[in-house]
């Protein structure tokens, strides 16, 4: 009967912990980025990857003084959601060539920096692109140096 017990106390440990590791994989997008003070820009994409939990894409921004910003982003959307919009992987791949030119609607990490989720993509013709969220609402910060970054005036 002993042995059966720390059996079950085993298995009992190891389920609670695999159920705490999901849970703490999983993080919300509202936790590490302000999807509340959203901005947009326009940005020419250098790389997009169609992957699991989250799409990324790195992009350069140009400011008003001519120097280029580097940035990183993850899409809120991830593969499954864009796939049920009509976005496949290929589809996707050949709207965010590295060269493209898209306006992006933008959340900032919340620790500042230039990184940020990405909720809406436009190309240049204003075509909703990669996802469908049409009713994004966000401040043109266009050529603002750093975009929309976290301060202490807006609460995180």
């Amino acid at each position: 009967m002993g042995m059966i017990n720390k059996l079950a106390k085993a298995f009992g440990f190891v389920c609670v912990a695999l159920i705490c590791a999901t849970a703490w994989a999983h993080h919300g997008s509202g936790i590490s980025y302000d999807t509340v003070h959203l901005w947009t820009t326009w940005a020419t994409v250098t790389q997009f990857n169609y992957l699991n939990p989250h799409c990324s894409m790195t992009f350069d921004r140009v400011d008003k003084n001519g120097n280029v910003e580097h940035w990183t982003s993850e899409l809120l959307d991830n593969p499954t959601m864009l796939l049920r919009a009509g976005w496949p992987k290929g589809r996707s791949n050949d709207a965010l060539k590295p060269g493209t030119r898209v306006k992006l609607y933008i959340g900032t990490s919340r620790v500042g920096g230039f990184d940020g989720i990405v909720l809406k993509l436009e190309n240049e013709k204003g075509e909703n692109i990669v996802g469908n969220r049409g009713e994004t609402q966000a401040v043109d910060m266009d050529g603002v140096p750093g975009g929309l970054q976290p301060s202490a005036g807006i609460k995180q």
